[in-house]
This record gives structure tokens, sequence and C-alpha cells, in this order.
């Protein structure tokens, strides 16, 4: 019978088993025991109500079966839908993921990973705002790191899975030149204070190697926010209201889907027709992506994958096993759907 008011103790379970609490302990976990003996203790434990402290089992083990999972910015839709993914990979052996988002802010997500860090957590997911922080060295010493999207230049990570950016960045912008397009504004999600990050870099020399325009600039991704800067893309004025200079590029390249979801909302606004007066390419295949009018063309990278192999790593660092691969380098695939066609006149 289950005892309700008082914790059933591992050594009762024991008594009760004619076994040894050491035994016990391992039957419950699926160790080392024969079959016969697990099932009968965990009949036993099941019949007296028996539940494992898990700071008791943290303080034996060294371990709480948490694993941190730190968002750049969790705006951006994509990332709840990866953040959410390793949750699930996490959980499906037993460990549990403690999500934060860092909200885009280099400082802040230093700040909450030395927090996690303090918090004792197993291990370590991030996908970095700012790689190339300093920071990242001593969190990475004291906690297996693994690192998605982008490395972390000054750290000793336990696993990465990164993106390919420099191959999804050529294919976009080849596939924008196939097209006719010489002048092309990307929207990216880096802030002023992290302006070296790799993809803005490689965009640079992408589109002078291939004879593009392209002018790099900022953009949030919460929707609203978005929308009002594609508006002043879109009419190339700081008020978006009134034309100003020269006339506006003819394709928006987004880093990532949610802000061309902006800029879908300032063409529709403007009486624009994306594919069609305006060409649209994002960077993450949002499910949202394909049921937009037009489906946004952009670049799928694979984010079950991504968040399997993520998970794979930091549970292999945690428990101390050696992989034979700790870089993980994720192939882009460009979906071509109706949101880019030639340029008009």
């Amino acid at each position: 019978m289950a005892r309700p008011n008082k914790r059933t103790t591992l050594r009762e379970v024991a008594e009760a088993t004619g076994l040894s609490t050491a035994a016990v302990s391992y039957a419950l976990r699926g160790k080392h025991v024969s079959k016969e003996t697990e099932e009968r203790v965990r009949k036993a434990a099941a019949e007296l109500g028996y539940e494992a402290d898990p700071i008791a089992r943290a303080l034996a083990s060294g371990r709480t079966s948490t694993v941190g999972v730190l968002a750049g910015d969790l705006q951006d839709l994509w990332q709840q839908q990866l953040m959410a993914a390793i949750g699930r990979e996490l959980l499906a052996g037993d460990r549990y993921a403690l999500i934060l988002d860092a909200g885009g802010d280099p400082e802040r997500e230093l700040a909450l990973a030395k927090q996690l860090r303090d918090q004792r957590v197993d291990g370590l997911l991030v996908s970095p705002v700012d790689p190339s922080a300093e920071g990242w060295s001593k969190i990475a010493d004291a906690v297996p790191v693994v690192s998605i999207g982008d490395a972390l230049s000054r750290a000793r990570t336990a696993g990465e899975v990164l993106f390919d950016n420099r191959a999804g960045i050529d294919a976009v912008l080849d596939y924008l030149r196939g097209l006719g397009h010489r002048r092309v504004t990307v929207l990216t999600p880096t802030g002023p204070s992290t302006p070296d990050r790799p993809a803005d870099v490689y965009v640079r020399e992408a589109a002078d190697r291939l004879g593009i325009e392209a002018v790099v600039l900022p953009c949030p991704q919460e929707l609203g926010e978005a929308t009002a800067m594609a508006r002043r893309v879109l009419t190339n004025s700081p008020d978006g209201r009134r034309p100003a200079g020269p006339a506006p590029a003819t394709a928006v390249f987004c880093f990532s889907d949610s802000i061309a979801y902006g800029v879908y909302a300032a063409a529709a606004e403007a009486s624009l027709t994306v594919g069609r007066d305006l060409s649209v390419v994002g960077f993450d295949d949002h499910p949202v992506s394909r049921v937009l009018t037009p489906p946004l063309t952009t670049v799928d990278w694979g984010l079950s994958d991504i968040a399997k192999e993520a998970a794979r790593l930091a549970v292999a660092a945690i428990e101390g096993r050696r992989v034979r691969r700790k870089r993980i380098l994720c192939a882009p695939r460009l979906s071509e759907r109706g949101s880019a066609a030639a340029p008009r006149g």
C-alpha cells in the first residue's frame, strides 16, 4: 500500500525484496541485474509508492538530469521550433531541458549561461548570439557545451552542430542572380554589438564575388518590428512613407523566415505582390512559410536532424562517452517556391 504522507525510502524497497539497497538502485536504473530482478524490484517499488528523491539522486551521482538550452532569440519562430525539438530529444533520454531566451542580447546571453552553469546543469546547448565572446571559454571549462549554428571561436566545446552558412548564402545569391537580380537587401537579426557574425561576413564576400550589390541591414525578428523595418526598406526612406534616393532593391534576402513574414506584411501594405513586384527569400524553412501566398522560397537546414545531433553530443559529453565526430556540418537545401521571380522592367 502506498503511504502518501511519508516518502518511501530505498531501504524499505530493499527490505521488501530481500535485496541490498545497491541492488535495488541498480534494478530501478535497469543496470547490472537480471530482467527478473528488475521487474520484481519495480513491482515492489510501485506497490510501496516509492519515488526517487531527485535531490538525493543528484547528490549521489553529481548530475541533475537537467540540460540548459539557451536560445539566441525566441522571437524567431524557427528557434522556437528547434528548442521544442531539442527538449523532446532530451526527454526521450530521461533528461529535462531548461530553456532560456537571450532575446538577441549578447550580454544577457552570457549572464544566462553563467546562471545555468551555477545551477549545476549537466550540460548546455546554445544557439549563440555572440559566438566570439570571450566569456564562453570559462563556461565551457565548467560544463559541457554544445554550440548550434555558429562555432564558439574562443571556447573548447563538447560538440558543434554548425550551419554551412557559406553554402547557404552562395545558393541564395546565385539563385537570385540567375533570376536577374543585381540589387539585394539583406535583413539580418545581428545587432550592432556583434557585427562580425559569420553569415554577415559571408554574404558580403559572396555578393562581391557574384557582382551583386548587397546592402546588409539589422532587423528585429518580432513581426511588428520586422514589418516596420521592411516598410522603410521597400520605400527606401527612413519613415517608410515617401520615396527617397535610388529605387529600392528588387529582392530581399532575410536571414530568418520570421523576418521574411514582416516583409510580406509591408509589401501588402504597399500594394506590392511578392513573387511579382518583389522577390523575397528566407533562410530556415519554418512550416508557416509553406502556407503563405505565395509560399516562401527559403533554405531548409534539416531541423529534426539538428535537434537529434545536438542532444546526442550533449548526452555523450555528460556521460563521458567518446564520439567519432564532435563537429557536424549541416548542408543547406534551397526550397524554391513562388516568392522569387525575375525583376520587372
